[in-house]
């Protein structure tokens, strides 16, 4: 698709009509309470719409509609290519309306026009076009058993699922999750993130209009102590899939624990390690990597390349030609296809960056704010790992620079946090690669270059990065599935009962 003008996409904007209320039970309604908040783009400050500020009582009715739609078999016993077909269709109708959901990501999260257009739409249509293609293709087993016996070993959809999104990918993080819940049958109720909850209930009615029935998808917005903590805490909820920071992460396992014992998978937090080695070639291609790790998405990306670490021997040079390719990432207004860095979600959000910054002591590269929410591509070389702008999770486009002597100390010092979701490494030497992406402690290692792999490929993360399951690939279906064994005796009647 090509990229329009900025006049052109803020005539989009100024023309949407924005959803204002929760989606339960097929179709829009307020909340219960008849109160709203307000949701405002973070760019400029101003109000986008009031929004439906839902409560128990609503997190409960769409509890109850989903429980009802799973229970009913109107999903989760449809025949699973014609789930399929569904999620097919669903997938065709948000590739229509591809634009307007790209501008309407960029006002509510302050995201890039560019960065929405040309990854996060296109991946999120992709991802639930490539569950929905799984559905009739993954294979129940039957297991080694005696000519007397046989054993099935099938998977049935878990129930009625909870989901609650992160602010940072609104539209991707909601694809990862509903893609493999709704291809295993389950009914969800999905409460996004309270800042930016808009594209979540346009795509809701997009998938009523694909077929997908009542109370299988329903989108409940508020805050978390109203919305989120009532999910956690329900009763009748059998699974719930996280996404978010690592503090908020571990209160569902509270809430669980305190309910009904429900299934948690949690994906959390990363202070991502990128270990750079004296032999790494291309220093100017490995410089590409680390600033587009670095300050793609403002750095609010939770594998984002958070520390480099990197020899003593190669860091001058690395960090000449880091400052030349940070100044191609320039800052301004999200919907200016050629901005590379929009406005960080929230002045909330700015100020946590912000007082990161005022703790640096030898800022290398930026370091400077503008219009309330936006903060330049900023790295600050540190004085050693224990450093707080080395160990804690800024959520920003921040760098991290730590220096090491050799191959042992690197990865130490990349092991040497609380988080383990992505690292990444580069050296030219392939035994120097393998033993390090081995010994590094994350849940994705790339070699000579920065990524998170892609759809076929499992996410997510060691430690306190990451809990109970993973996103994307096969292995995701399984969080959203009970393992059933259905024991069949064949022996003939004659023969002696064995107990």
């Amino acid at each position: 698709m090509d990229l329009l003008t900025q006049e052109e996409y803020k005539s989009i904007a100024a023309n949407l009509s924005l959803p204002t209320s929760a989606f339960i039970d097929g179709g829009y309604r307020p909340a219960a309470s008849g109160k709203t908040f307000e949701t405002l783009n973070p760019a400029t400050g101003e109000k986008l719409a009031d929004v439906a500020a839902c409560a128990q009582d609503d997190v409960d009715f769409a509890v109850s509609k989903a429980r009802e739609a799973f229970d009913d078999g109107r999903w989760s016993k449809m025949h699973p290519s014609d789930r399929k077909d569904v999620l097919i269709r669903f997938a065709k109708l948000m590739t229509r309306n591809a634009r307007e959901l790209a501008v309407m990501e960029a006002i509510d999260s302050g995201k890039t026009i560019f960065d929405c257009e040309t990854v996060d739409i296109p991946e999120t249509i992709h991802c639930i076009k490539w569950h929905a293609e799984a559905i009739d293709k993954i294979y129940d087993q039957v297991s080694p058993a005696s000519d007397d016996h046989i054993a099935m070993v099938v998977r049935e959809p878990i129930g009625v699922v909870g989901l609650v999104l992160p602010w940072n990918f609104p539209l991707l993080m909601l694809a990862w999750k509903i893609g493999p819940a709704l291809a295993a049958g389950c009914s969800v109720v999905v409460k996004p993130a309270e800042e930016t909850s808009l594209t979540a209930l346009r795509v809701a009615e997009l998938a009523s209009e694909a077929g997908l029935p009542k109370g299988v998808l329903n989108i409940v917005t508020g805050s978390g102590p109203d919305v989120g903590e009532p999910i956690g805490r329900h009763m009748d909820i059998d699974m719930v899939s996280f996404t978010g920071s690592t503090v908020t992460g571990k209160r569902f396992l509270g809430y669980a624990a305190d309910s009904n014992a429900k299934e948690v998978v949690l994906e959390m937090g990363g202070k991502n390690p990128c270990v750079v080695l004296d032999d790494a070639e291309n220093l100017d291609r490995v410089a590409q990597h680390i600033v587009n790790g670095a300050f793609w998405n403002m750095g609010e990306n939770c594998s984002a390349t958070s520390r480099l670490i990197v020899h003593k021997d190669v860091k001058s040079e690395l960090l000449d030609r880091i400052e030349a390719h940070a100044r191609h990432w320039n800052v301004g207004d999200p919907l200016d296809p050629e901005t590379r860095m929009g406005a960080l979600v929230s002045k909330a959000h700015f100020d946590k960056v912000c007082g990161y910054l005022e703790k640096a002591e030898n800022v290398v590269l930026g370091g400077k704010t503008s219009g309330g929410t936006h903060v330049e591509a900023t790295v600050v070389d540190v004085s050693g790992n224990d450093h707080p702008l080395a160990q804690e999770e800024i959520f920003g486009p921040v760098l991290s620079v730590i220096t090491v002597g050799g191959f042992d100390e690197a990865i130490a010092v990349a092991n040497e946090t609380e988080y383990g979701l992505a690292a990444s490494i580069f050296t030219a030497n392939v035994k120097r690669a393998l033993r390090g992406a081995r010994a590094l402690r994350a849940g994705t290692v790339t070699v000579n270059s920065f990524g998170e792999g892609d759809i076929t490929t499992p996410f997510g993360g060691y430690k306190q990065s990451g809990f109970g399951g993973r996103d994307n690939s096969i292995f995701a279906h399984d969080q959203y599935t009970q393992i059933k064994t259905i024991w069949i005796d064949l022996a003939d009647d004659d023969d002696e009962a064995v107990s």
